[in-house]
Order: C-alpha cells, then structure tokens, then sequence
C-alpha cells in the first residue's frame, strides 16, 4: 500500500507541475521560475506524508518523471532534482533540530514556519545551484525573491485546495477527524 501512495504521488507531481504551466502561464516569469508554483505544496506535502525518506525519494521520482517534459541537459535536470527535495527535507530537519520536535500538523503555526523556511531554502539552494552550473552568473536576488514568493503561494493555495477537497469529501460522508500518527 505504502509502494501505491509513493507511486501515485510521484506521478501526481509531474502532472501538477504541467498543469500548473498551463493554469499559471500568466504568472511565469521564466522556464524555472513561476509566481504560482502548486508542486511547492506537494514537495512539502509528500514529507509531511510519507516521512522524511519516503517523502524525498517520492518527491526525487517525480522530478524524475519529469525530466522528459523538459529539453535541460542531465546534469541541470539532476541538479534541480536535487534541490527541490533536498529544500523541504533540510527545512522539516532544521525545524525538528530548532523546535527539538516534530511538527504538529494540526498547528497553524507549525505548518506556517516550516512553509515559509521551506520557500527561503527552496529558493536558496536552486539559486546556489544555477551559480556552480553556470560559472560567471550573477546571483539574481530579484528572481531568488520571485522563486520564494511562487513557491509561497504555491503552498498557500495548494493547502487551501487540500483543505476545500477534505471538507467537500467530509459533507459527502467520508470522516478524516479521525487521528493518526503523523509520519514527520
């Protein structure tokens, strides 16, 4: 059942990444960066989920996945991989190591910091990653803040999303209040 959840969740990220291009066009300010960014809420979603191993290694199959709906060469697409799950996993680590403790996932407060430390490392690592892939490239604070806030609102409306479609199915009869052992 965990391997299906993993599976499944790893092909949902490439489809919310072409859906949210198609959706977001608007927003898009170049190939790698977008003021709307859905996958930033599954990226942290998937830790949340299935725990800081299972929730990386679904989150590096996806980008997997999505390698071909991309013409990068390997080594950047391997690079970007990388970065977008190495930053929710660093930021669900330096919560557990500041905090000392899990993130509760019925505190607003909880999943508010940990969003907003996710999008700073997000947008961080990708920028430090361009640099050493291309030497001689200034760092661009302007896009590193366009990333951050893409990513912000991503999440944002991707947990507003969630939470509409958890109260829809709740209405239609399914009970989510029941608790459960958080994987984080």
């Amino acid at each position: 059942m965990y391997l299906i959840l993993i599976l499944a969740l790893a092909v949902l990220y490439p489809a919310v990444h072409i859906l949210n291009g198609w959706l977001f066009e608007f927003a898009t300010i170049n190939q790698n960066i977008s003021l709307i960014y859905l996958p930033a809420f599954l990226r942290l979603t998937n830790l949340l989920v299935l725990g800081p191993l299972y929730g990386t290694l679904t989150t590096v199959l996806g980008g997997l996945f999505l390698m071909g709906h991309f013409a990068q060469p390997l080594n950047l697409a391997m690079l970007n991989i990388a970065c977008s799950s190495a930053s929710p996993f660093m930021a669900l680590m330096g919560f557990r190591i500041y905090f000392q403790r899990r993130v509760q996932l019925s505190n607003l407060r909880d999943l508010a910091v940990l969003t907003l430390v996710y999008c700073i490392c997000n947008s961080l690592l990708h920028h430090a990653a361009w640099l050493v892939a291309k030497p001689g490239q200034a760092f661009n604070a302007q896009e590193a803040a366009w990333m951050f806030i893409g990513d912000l609102n991503g999440a944002l409306l991707g947990a507003y999303l969630f939470k509409a479609m958890v109260d829809f199915m709740e209405k239609r009869g399914f009970n989510f209040s029941g608790s459960s052992q958080t994987k984080n």
